[in-house]
C-alpha cells in the first residue's frame, strides 16, 4: 500500500521541491507554539484546517486536493451532483458533514431529531481471530440511520430503495454534583433510543457504544510519536500509582498486531487505516483496503446495490487525503500570559491532571515520508494511552485490549476553540459535558483523585484550570 510515484514526488524532498517551504508564525513567542513548526497563528473557523506553514508549493497542492476529497458529497450513480459511491447504508454522505470545519461532532437539537454526528457501535460478546469486538449477524459493528431511497434530489432514479438499519435518538438523564463550597453543578447524560430496526431485533447480549466525532487537530504529529516514547510513559505512570497501557489493535493494511492510536479506545493504529474505516463504515464508500461494502446476509436490497467503482475511493485520492490529514496545523496557544491561565496550569499540574494529559511530546527524528515532521516538539496533552475511566463513564462494550471502562486520554489542544470551528463544544466520548468542569467532574477511576482535587478548590481556582484547558 505504498504511496504512488506522483505523491513521492510531491512529498518527499519536502523543502526542496516546488519553491521554499513557508516558515513558521515569526510573530508567535515560544510558549504559544502548540506544535512548534507546525503551529498556525489562527483562532478562527479555519482554524483546524489549515496547512502547517513548513509545506513546500507542491505539498501544499497535494493538501488541497485533500482537501477537496474531506469535502467532496457521495451519491449514488448515476446521480451528477457529486462523486459515485455513496452507502448503500450509511451515516453521512460527506466527511466533512460530522466533521464541520474539521471540528468536533455536534448534538440533536431535540429528542426528536436523530443524531447525525455521533456513532453508534454495536457488537456482541467475544472477539474475532484479530481480537476486534464480535459483530452483530444483521447490523455489523455499526448501526447506520440512512439508507439510499432510490431517488436523488435531481429527481435522477437511482434503483431500489435502501432501508436504514434504524433510528437513532438520544434522551437525557439529569443529575448533578455537589462541590465542597456547596454549588451544584448540573450534570446530564444521554440514553440511546433505537427505534424501527428493520432487520430485527439486536438481541439481550447486544452491546452498544456512542462515539462523537472527533476534532482534527494535529493528527499527523500524534502518529509521528515513537512507540517507545508511548510505553515509556506508560511505564514512568505505573510508577506514579496509574495504569496508562497501549492498545494494541489489528493492522490490516501491515496485516500485523500494531499499536493503537487513533479513536475513542485507541483502536485504529494509523491515519490511512482510520480514514479507510471512516469512509466505509460512515459514508459508505469502499477502497482498495476494505473493497466489499458492509451488507450482513439479511439485508438484501443493501448487497444487490451497484458499486459506483472498484474501488470507489481510489489509492491517489485516499493518500492525498492522508497527507491532508497529516499535514493540518494546530492553532497557537491563547491568552496564556494571562495570570488567571497560569495561575490554572500551575492547578492542572497539581491536580496531577498532566499524567495522563501529557503537556509536551517529541515525534521521531526520522520521517522518511514528510520530512519537516521529524523532531519537532509539541503540546497536545495527551499520552495516546487508555485508562480505566470508572463506572459513570463506562460503555461496557471492549474493543481490542480496552475494556469496557477504558478510553484514551484524549488531545485537549485547540479544545477552546470548538465553539468558533463548529458551533460545538461538547466533550467526552457521547457528548454529555457542556464545558470542561462537567467533563472533570465525570472522570473516575484513575482519575477520580483528579477530579476530586478539583472538586475541593474554591471557585476562582476552579475557573481559572477551566480557563488554562480552553487556552491550549
Amino acid at each position: 500500500m505504498g504511496l504512488t510515484k506522483v505523491l513521492q514526488r510531491a512529498l518527499l524532498g519536502a523543502v526542496c521541491i516546488g519553491g521554499a517551504a513557508l516558515a513558521a508564525p515569526a510573530t508567535l513567542e515560544p510558549e504559544a507554539l502548540s506544535a512548534g513548526e507546525f503551529t498556525i497563528d489562527r483562532a478562527d473557523a479555519d482554524a483546524y484546517r489549515e496547512p502547517a506553514p513548513v509545506l513546500s508549493y507542491r505539498q501544499r497542492e497535494v493538501f488541497l486536493r485533500g482537501r477537496q476529497h474531506f469535502n467532496q458529497k457521495w451519491v449514488q450513480a448515476p446521480s451528477l451532483a457529486g462523486d459515485w459511491g455513496l452507502g448503500p447504508t450509511f451515516v453521512a454522505d460527506r466527511c466533512s458533514a460530522c466533521h464541520v470545519n474539521g471540528g468536533r461532532g455536534y448534538l440533536p437539537a431535540s429528542a426528536e431529531e436523530q443524531i447525525s454526528a455521533l456513532l453508534v457501535r454495536v457488537s456482541l460478546p467475544g472477539e474475532d481471530e484479530h481480537g476486534r469486538p464480535r459483530p452483530h449477524p444483521n447490523y455489523g459493528d455499526q448501526l447506520q440511520n440512512q439508507g439510499l431511497m432510490g431517488q436523488g434530489r435531481d429527481a435522477t432514479f437511482l434503483g431500489e430503495r435502501v432501508f436504514p438499519e434504524a433510528e437513532l435518538y438520544l434522551d437525557w438523564e439529569e443529575s448533578s454534583a455537589t462541590l465542597a463550597d456547596g454549588t451544584l453543578v448540573p450534570l446530564h447524560r444521554p440514553r440511546l433510543r433505537i427505534a424501527k430496526l428493520y432487520f430485527g431485533p439486536l438481541g439481550p447480549e447486544i452491546l452498544t457504544s456512542l462515539r462523537l466525532t472527533q476534532p482534527l487537530v494535529g493528527p499527523g504529529l500524534l502518529e509521528a510519536v515513537p512507540e517507545a516514547t508511548l510505553l515509556a510513559i506508560a511505564q514512568q505512570q505505573r510508577a506514579l500509582g496509574f495504569n496508562g497501557r497501549a492498545n494494541y489493535v489489528w493492522d490490516d493494511i501491515g496485516q500485523r498486531r500494531a499499536l493503537g492510536r487513533f479513536g475513542w479506545k485507541a483502536n485504529q493504529p494509523t491515519l490511512k487505516q482510520q480514514i479507510a474505516a471512516a469512509f466505509l463504515g460512515d459514508v459508505g464508500v469502499t477502497t482498495s483496503l476494505y473493497r466489499v461494502q458492509e451488507c450482513p446476509g439479511v439485508q438484501e436490497a443493501c448487497r444487490a446495490q451497484p458499486p459506483g467503482n472498484d474501488p470507489e475511493l481510489i489509492d491517489l485520492n485516499w493518500e492525498e487525503l492522508e497527507f491532508w490529514t497529516q499535514a493540518l496545523a494546530v492553532p497557537a496557544r491563547r491568552n496564556w500570559k494571562d495570570p488567571v491561565v497560569r495561575r490554572g496550569g500551575e492547578l492542572f499540574a497539581q491536580a496531577r491532571c498532566d499524567v495522563c494529559h501529557v503537556p509536551e511530546m517529541r515525534t521521531g527524528p526520522s520521517q522518511p515520508r514528510f520530512a519537516q515532521m521529524a523532531d519537532q516538539t509539541f503540546h497536545a496533552y495527551t499520552d495516546l494511552l487508555l485508562h480505566d475511566m470508572g463506572e459513570a463513564l463506562a460503555d461496557g462494550r471492549p474493543d481490542f485490549l480496552a475494556s469496557g471502562r477504558d478510553w484514551r486520554t484524549q488531545p485537549l489542544w485547540g479544545l477552546g476553540l470548538s465553539a468558533v470551528v463548529a458551533g460545538s463544544s461538547v466533550l467526552l466520548h457521547d457528548g454529555r459535558a457542556r464545558d470542561v468542569t462537567e467533563a472533570i467532574l465525570w472522570h473516575g477511576g484513575e482519575a477520580e483523585v483528579s477530579r476530586e482535587y478539583f472538586r475541593r478548590l474554591p471557585k476562582a481556582d476552579r475557573e481559572a484550570l477551566s480557563r488554562f484547558v480552553e487556552s491550549l
